[in-house]
């Protein structure tokens, strides 16, 4: 995912001379094409991410199109309040690429997880939360995010995450992508567990349960169209996500059924829990640990279809 966030940044800036590149002392060497071709819009802010924001806030009220980038626990909580008051408060045009959301450097400790990304900053006003499925989805992503005219967080993996889709999908933040109908239960997901949701979803294909998938690549604003069709169409609705059980994507649809009232189907949540993840392990063995590969999915889905 992030080579294909540097791909699409380095193209959208030889279109636009607005945009700009603030990074947090990370992947050097992965920037040396946008630096050398831009060498005025690059800016290697060291580990001082709330100074980084400020500097995004003040160069967007000059008339350009920041984007910072550095890991995500530390694009987001780390300057959790600049965000709030300099970017949201003044809704500013400001991407905020977080890399390595979720638990991408499991291996790293918590210092590196992201569990609660979403849930903070998708409670600010004026911020959009972007989590693409694949790096098609990134591309996608980011080219509209550089054109908003207020904030946007974008929520991406690592690297070698596996490619879902094989052409460029119709995509719109704020509109989900049906991969495949269902009719007992339609896997929602977000983020990039996609490819587990994926091969979940053809588990319980195999076992003779119809189920869809969609990868909602907009957490806010929500596709609350699709929310309604599908609670309404299927026997369950399952939210699928590298993120904490409070506040998260999940969170986000769970406050959608509150205020619109009863609905067909129920709702399976499937995250990373309530608890720190303190073993030691990679991304697979952290997501087997939490129940999120397609193997340990599908069994969830299974127990609670009954």
């Amino acid at each position: 995912m992030r080579n294909a966030f540097v791909r699409t940044l380095t193209a959208l800036a030889r279109e636009d001379e607005r945009i700009v590149l603030l990074m947090g002392d990370i992947g050097n060497r992965m920037f040396d094409e946008f630096k050398s071709l831009f060498p005025t819009r690059f800016y290697n802010c060291g580990v001082a991410e709330a100074n980084m924001t400020g500097l995004a806030a003040g160069l967007a009220l000059s008339g350009f199109r920041p984007v910072t980038y550095t890991i995500a626990p530390f694009n987001s909580y780390r300057c959790f309040e600049q965000i709030r008051l300099d970017l949201c408060y003044q809704n500013v045009p400001v991407v905020v690429a977080g890399v390595g959301g979720g638990l991408s450097y499991a291996g790293l400790g918590a210092t590196h997880h992201s569990c609660e990304d979403i849930a903070c900053l998708r409670s600010l006003p004026n911020m959009r939360v972007l989590c693409p499925g694949d790096a098609v989805e990134v591309g996608l992503l980011l080219e509209q995010a550089v054109r908003e005219p207020g904030p946007s967080y974008l929520r991406l993996g690592k690297k070698n995450e596996p490619v879902i889709h094989q052409t460029p999908p119709q995509l719109a933040i704020g509109k989900a992508i049906e991969l495949r109908a269902g009719r007992d239960v339609m896997i929602l997901n977000t983020g990039n567990t996609l490819p587990e949701a994926v091969g979940a979803a053809d588990l319980l294909a195999e076992a003779g349960i119809s189920a869809g998938v969609a990868s909602v690549h907009t957490v806010k604003p929500l596709d609350t169209d699709l929310l309604a069709r599908c609670f309404q169409t299927c026997r369950l609705v399952v939210s699928m996500e590298e993120h904490g059980a409070a506040g998260g994507f999940g969170g986000a649809i769970a406050e959608w059924m509150a205020d619109a009232g009863p609905q067909k189907a129920r709702l399976l949540r499937l995250n990373t829990g309530r608890e720190f993840l303190a073993a030691s392990g990679n991304q697979r063995c952290a997501r087997e640990h939490c129940g999120l590969t397609a193997a340990t999915a599908a069994a969830r889905i299974r127990e609670a279809l009954g």
